[in-house]
């Protein structure tokens, strides 16, 4: 039973991610995300999947994995843009 909570508890938190990839991929709007933020939390994820794997831990592993996904998009986003824009500074002097 307290697996099924985990799963569900999981389910919601990593599912909230996908709006936010989605209106970051239709909008191209990536100003006020942080780089150092979706670094240290994609990082993170992948940490809690180690984790719940090296645990057997079906909620742990499956929710992480699942956030993963929509966080990477962003943070390969901002990666991106964030390159993109250091060029367009540059280039520019």
């Amino acid at each position: 039973m307290i697996e099924w909570i985990g799963l569900l508890a999981g389910a919601l938190t990593s599912t909230s991610f996908f709006p936010q990839a989605i209106k970051v991929i239709r909008t191209k709007q990536l100003s006020s995300i942080s780089l150092v933020m979706y670094i240290n939390f994609t990082f993170g994820v992948a940490l809690w999947i180690f984790y719940g794997f090296y645990l057997h831990s079906l909620s742990v592993f499956i929710c992480n994995t699942i956030t993963l996904i929509p966080a990477s998009v962003i943070l390969c986003l901002k990666v991106r843009e964030t390159v993109q824009s250091k060029r367009m500074k540059r280039d520019s002097n």
